[in-house]
Protein backbone atom coordinates (compact mmCIF):
# COMPACT_ATOMS: atom_id res chain seq x y z
CA UNK A 1 0.00 0.00 0.00
CA UNK A 2 1.39 3.55 -0.83
CA UNK A 3 1.37 5.86 1.91
CA UNK A 4 -0.87 8.41 -0.10
CA UNK A 5 -3.58 5.22 -0.36
CA UNK A 6 -2.93 5.03 3.34
CA UNK A 7 -3.99 8.73 3.56
CA UNK A 8 -6.94 7.80 1.40
CA UNK A 9 -7.99 4.99 3.19
CA UNK A 10 -8.06 6.78 6.56
CA UNK A 11 -10.07 9.87 5.24
CA UNK A 12 -12.26 7.24 3.61
CA UNK A 13 -13.16 5.39 7.17
CA UNK A 14 -13.40 8.83 8.94
CA UNK A 15 -16.05 9.98 6.42
CA UNK A 16 -16.03 12.91 7.62
CA UNK A 17 -12.98 15.21 7.53
CA UNK A 18 -12.41 19.11 8.66
CA UNK A 19 -10.98 21.12 5.94
CA UNK A 20 -9.00 25.01 6.82
CA UNK A 21 -8.56 27.39 4.71
CA UNK A 22 -7.79 31.54 5.59
CA UNK A 23 -9.13 34.44 4.18
CA UNK A 24 -8.22 37.97 5.69
CA UNK A 25 -5.71 36.02 8.36
CA UNK A 26 -8.45 34.34 9.60
CA UNK A 27 -8.85 30.40 9.39
CA UNK A 28 -12.27 28.75 7.81
CA UNK A 29 -13.06 25.25 8.53
CA UNK A 30 -15.66 23.12 7.40
CA UNK A 31 -16.61 19.52 7.04
CA UNK A 32 -16.06 17.63 3.69
CA UNK A 33 -16.67 14.07 2.61
CA UNK A 34 -15.22 13.69 -0.85
CA UNK A 35 -11.72 12.06 -1.40
CA UNK A 36 -10.19 10.16 -4.02
CA UNK A 37 -6.91 9.09 -6.28
CA UNK A 38 -7.08 9.96 -9.50
CA UNK A 39 -3.31 9.87 -11.11
CA UNK A 40 -1.70 8.83 -8.37
CA UNK A 41 -2.42 12.10 -6.89
CA UNK A 42 -5.35 12.67 -4.19
CA UNK A 43 -8.18 14.96 -4.87
CA UNK A 44 -10.70 16.76 -3.02
CA UNK A 45 -13.81 18.30 -4.43
CA UNK A 46 -16.01 21.46 -3.93
CA UNK A 47 -18.04 23.92 -6.20
CA UNK A 48 -16.17 26.84 -7.80
CA UNK A 49 -18.81 29.23 -6.22
CA UNK A 50 -18.23 28.66 -2.78
CA UNK A 51 -16.39 30.74 -1.00
CA UNK A 52 -14.19 27.57 -0.20
CA UNK A 53 -12.62 27.97 -3.64
CA UNK A 54 -12.16 31.43 -3.97
CA UNK A 55 -9.82 31.45 -0.33
CA UNK A 56 -8.10 27.80 -2.13
CA UNK A 57 -7.60 30.07 -5.11
CA UNK A 58 -6.04 33.34 -3.05
CA UNK A 59 -4.07 30.46 -0.59
CA UNK A 60 -3.50 27.16 -1.75
CA UNK A 61 -1.74 26.24 1.48
CA UNK A 62 -4.71 24.29 3.56
CA UNK A 63 -5.00 21.76 6.42
CA UNK A 64 -7.74 18.96 6.88
CA UNK A 65 -7.95 17.04 10.24
CA UNK A 66 -10.35 13.79 10.50
CA UNK A 67 -10.70 11.52 13.18
CA UNK A 68 -11.60 7.63 13.04
CA UNK A 69 -12.04 6.68 16.33
CA UNK A 70 -8.83 5.38 17.31
CA UNK A 71 -6.66 7.88 15.49
CA UNK A 72 -6.78 11.25 13.89
CA UNK A 73 -5.02 12.71 10.73
CA UNK A 74 -3.53 16.26 10.04
CA UNK A 75 -3.17 16.51 6.09
CA UNK A 76 -1.33 19.97 5.41
CA UNK A 77 -0.15 20.83 1.98
CA UNK A 78 -1.17 22.96 -1.05
CA UNK A 79 -4.05 22.44 -3.47
CA UNK A 80 -4.11 22.59 -7.38
CA UNK A 81 -7.26 23.25 -9.29
CA UNK A 82 -7.19 20.65 -11.93
CA UNK A 83 -9.77 22.08 -14.40
CA UNK A 84 -9.61 18.90 -16.53
CA UNK A 85 -12.73 16.84 -17.75
CA UNK A 86 -11.30 13.82 -17.04
CA UNK A 87 -10.18 14.64 -13.47
CA UNK A 88 -13.55 16.04 -12.65
CA UNK A 89 -15.63 13.24 -14.25
CA UNK A 90 -13.39 10.16 -12.03
CA UNK A 91 -14.46 12.07 -8.47
CA UNK A 92 -17.74 12.17 -9.67
CA UNK A 93 -17.63 8.40 -10.85
CA UNK A 94 -16.56 7.85 -7.25
CA UNK A 95 -19.61 10.04 -5.77
CA UNK A 96 -22.85 9.39 -7.85
CA UNK A 97 -24.79 11.27 -5.28
CA UNK A 98 -23.06 14.55 -6.41
CA UNK A 99 -24.08 14.39 -9.65
CA UNK A 100 -27.36 15.55 -9.41
CA UNK A 101 -25.10 19.05 -8.30
CA UNK A 102 -22.22 19.16 -10.48
CA UNK A 103 -21.01 18.02 -13.85
CA UNK A 104 -17.62 17.21 -15.38
CA UNK A 105 -18.42 19.67 -17.84
CA UNK A 106 -19.69 22.80 -15.79
CA UNK A 107 -17.64 25.93 -14.71
CA UNK A 108 -18.49 25.03 -11.39
CA UNK A 109 -17.55 21.95 -10.20
CA UNK A 110 -14.02 22.00 -8.31
CA UNK A 111 -11.46 18.84 -8.11
CA UNK A 112 -8.12 20.04 -6.11
CA UNK A 113 -5.54 17.69 -5.68
CA UNK A 114 -2.44 18.24 -2.82
CA UNK A 115 1.18 18.53 -3.61
CA UNK A 116 3.71 19.06 -1.54
CA UNK A 117 1.60 16.94 1.05
CA UNK A 118 2.70 15.72 4.82
CA UNK A 119 0.33 13.92 6.80
CA UNK A 120 0.71 12.89 10.59
CA UNK A 121 -1.38 9.58 11.87
CA UNK A 122 -1.37 9.75 15.93
CA UNK A 123 -3.41 8.33 18.54
CA UNK A 124 -2.55 9.03 22.40
CA UNK A 125 -1.47 5.40 22.62
CA UNK A 126 0.75 4.87 19.26
CA UNK A 127 3.56 7.25 18.18
CA UNK A 128 2.94 9.64 15.66
CA UNK A 129 3.84 8.26 11.49
CA UNK A 130 4.86 11.17 9.09
CA UNK A 131 3.84 10.59 5.36
CA UNK A 132 5.21 13.20 2.79
CA UNK A 133 3.60 13.04 -0.94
Amino acid sequence: MSDMQKVYDFLKEAQVYYLATVEDNKPHVRPFGTVNIFENKLYIQTGHAKAVAKQIAANPNVELTAFNGKQWIRLSGQLVDDTRVEAKKDMLEHYPNLQSMYSAEDENTAVFYFKNATATIESFTSPKEIITF
